[in-house]
């Protein structure tokens, strides 16, 4: 986040109530994710970015609030990505550690406590702004934009490989992978590309070589695994490579590529284009974003954490900086201050770059930051960023066609809350 002129932070610190009275020397934040099971990959590794993001904060005394220091402790919950456990671990959290930011992955964990949680008025930071809806004021998706940001490497593909006409899509029926193959859908809409085949699977589906047959019988130019899992990427792309297979893979994540390499051939995962680079990617080295150092954080987490990186290890630490600089700005730690320090900054420095708020017209609250987003290939054995895609550019082009997909799919915040026979009132539409 732009730190902004000396005059304008107390222009706002004056417009925001001081609430630092009881605040302890210890500030608590809370994690809760899946730390062990088929979905740690999006747990865990961002666990660790935020430990080293934690440290080099209580390096320097800790978090400054209105003219003193204060350490900040992480306290993690491993929810495995289990709806029960995670409304377990919410009540500890809150209840127990009185947690003053939440991180959380989402999804399927989030809707049993999302009502608690709005009721406490806690900031909570998703990695899916599908969660969202007007009727959560204080859940926010401030790093990542999934899935949207995936139209970025339909585009390019488009643009750069015009010849690939004819794609077939699969993904999990949850909450990460219904979204996801909207979107897929909408960015094939706009590209130009046919979707010859679409396979939506149940999360503990395990036939991966029989749903790349049923794909590759459509005669596809690209397999795309949308948002599956990252132990499901691993099965199907070893499938198509068994497959034969040899035309574009497509995916939103490809977490530890390198095994991926070493278990099919480097011939095979050449070009393979995702979604996620590595932070010592020479196209960052002139980013400004939080820590302003990518490749020393993506040293200092191959050091403490080796072959562990994934495409969350920097995005809830990413979180907790632009947190950061709205706590030092309002004063406060409080959830009404410190989410109005958020908006009243106007553009905010994302992690790829200036990014607005966004999403009222998908997920009825501007609580998501759209930005530019990489699309990354693999080019001689490693991840290389290959152009940084405009979301609120495709967007502004394309919004109706996304629209038109997530309807379909019942995605839509008032589909998703009617759904679940939420009954939250209107009441609480406003912070």
């Amino acid at each position: 986040m732009s730190s902004g002129s000396f005059a304008h932070r107390l222009a706002v610190r004056g417009a925001l109530p001081r609430l630092t009275a009881g605040v302890a020397d210890t500030i608590n934040i809370g994690f809760l994710a899946p730390l062990s099971g088929p979905v740690q990959s999006w747990g865990l590794p961002g666990l660790h970015g935020c430990q080293i993001w934690t440290d080099s904060v209580n390096r320097v005394g800790g978090l400054a609030l209105a003219g003193r220091r204060h350490r900040l402790r992480l306290v993690p919950f491993d929810c495995g990505y289990d709806p029960a456990l995670a409304l377990e671990g919410v009540r500890r959290l809150v209840q127990d550690h009185d947690v003053k930011m939440l991180l959380t992955l989402g999804g399927d964990i989030l809707a049993p406590v999302i009502d608690f949680l709005t009721d406490r008025k806690l900031l909570t930071a998703t990695l899916l702004p599908s969660d969202l809806s007007p009727d959560t004021p204080y859940l926010i998706a401030p790093s990542e934009s999934h899935p949207i940001y995936n139209v970025t490497g339909i585009d390019w593909l488009a643009r750069t490989k015009p010849g690939l006409r004819r794609i077939a899509l699969c993904s999990q029926t949850d909450a990460l992978g219904l979204p996801s193959i909207a979107t897929y859908r909408a960015a094939c809409g706009a590209a130009g590309i046919s979707v010859v085949k679409e396979i939506s699977y149940d999360p503990r589906e395990s036939d991966a070589a029989g749903m790349v047959r049923a794909m590759m019988a459509e005669d596809p130019d690209i397999l795309c695994w949308c948002t599956s899992y990252t132990p499901m990427v691993h099965a199907l792309t070893e499938a198509a490579h068994a497959a034969g297979f040899s035309g574009q893979l497509l995916s939103c994540t490809l977490d530890a590529y390198p095994r991926l390499i070493a278990r099919t051939s480097p011939g095979f995962m050449e070009g393979f284009v995702f979604q996620f680079p590595d932070f010592d990617d020479p196209a960052l080295a002139e980013k400004a974003f939080f820590f302003n150092r990518p490749k020393d954080f993506f040293i200092e987490y191959e050091r403490r954490f080796p072959q562990s990186w994934t495409a969350v290890s920097w995005e809830y630490a990413a979180i907790l900086d632009i947190w950061r600089m709205a706590v030092e700005r309002a004063g406060s730690v409080a959830s009404v201050s410190v989410l109005a320090a958020m908006k009243q900054s106007g553009a905010v420095m994302h992690a790829f770059g200036p990014a607005r708020w966004w999403g009222a017209e998908i997920f009825g609250i501007d609580n998501a930051l759209v930005g530019d987003w990489p699309v990354v290939q693999i080019r001689d054995r490693r991840a290389r960023i290959v152009e940084f895609g405009s979301i609120p550019a495709w967007l502004n082009r394309h919004g109706g066609l996304l629209k038109e997909q997530m309807v379909e799919l019942g995605q839509m915040w008032d589909q998703r809350q009617a759904k679940a026979k939420l009954t939250t009132p209107l009441s609480r539409r406003s912070p």
